[in-house]
């Protein structure tokens, strides 16, 4: 697990006084779980800001028929569904603990109350919205704009790329999760790695091979403003 970032030193503090970070965090808690732990199911009102310390949070969505996704992953040190905290209204998704994680617990109310009458911790959220928005809509492009099998090359690249290992990725979680994330079936998803296979890839369980990432680029188009992150967009 990462090292566990210090509520003092959050992006989301950095802008505020003394006085009125230590107002925000007087009630606040950091509490940590295990593996498996639901922090809030869908449907459900805000009681905290959510913020993640260390560790990290699945976001799920489920239909009235019992169908299960996977959204995203959120970690640190990003809030936990900002949007449903500071409108009071419920959650769209279900939050899951796939780690042993810590995090900060700031009442929903004080929260809301800090971000009305304070403009820069109001900036603050508000960065960490687009932020969200802008994953969202990466999301959406690649489930409506590529096949299943450029979906599972761009993600094997993107992966490769985030983890510093040109010659391969390892999944971070279950296969099955993974297709969710893609908007796929695990059948589509093991269909598409076969294919894979013949541009550049070995599959051994959770470890894929890159064998010819120029190949495997062709067969599924990497796009930046599909792929990337604001990190890679945005000049420091």
């Amino acid at each position: 697990m990462e090292k566990e970032i210090i509520p003092e030193a959050l992006p989301l503090f950095r802008t505020l006084s003394e006085a009125k970070r230590a107002d925000l965090l007087r009630n606040a808690v950091v509490h940590g779980v295990s593996a498996g732990t639901i922090l809030f199911e869908q449907g459900e009102v805000p009681n905290f800001q959510l913020v993640v310390l260390s560790g990290s949070v699945q976001l799920f969505g489920r239909s009235a028929e019992g169908r299960e996704v996977l959204i995203e992953a959120v970690h640190a040190p990003d809030l936990i569904i900002p949007a449903a905290v500071v409108t009071g209204a419920p959650y769209l998704m279900q939050a899951r603990v796939p780690e042993p994680s810590r995090f900060l617990l700031i009442h929903a109310a004080t929260f809301r109350a800090a971000v009305e009458v304070d403009p820069l911790l109001a900036q603050a959220v508000i960065g960490s919205l687009a932020q969200q928005f802008r994953r969202m809509v990466r999301q959406v492009k690649n489930l409506k704009l590529r096949s299943s099998t450029q979906r599972v090359g761009c993600y094997i690249l993107s992966l490769s790329q985030r983890q510093g290992t040109p010659s391969q990725a390892v999944f971070p979680y279950e296969k099955n999760l993974i297709a969710s994330e893609l908007g796929i079936t695990r059948e589509s998803f093991s269909r598409a790695l076969s294919r894979l296979e013949k541009s550049g890839i070995k599959v051994k369980g959770q470890t894929i091979a890159i064998l010819d990432a120029a190949r495997l680029a062709v067969e599924c188009s990497p796009d930046p403003l599909i792929d990337g992150t604001d990190n890679d967009d945005i000049e420091p």
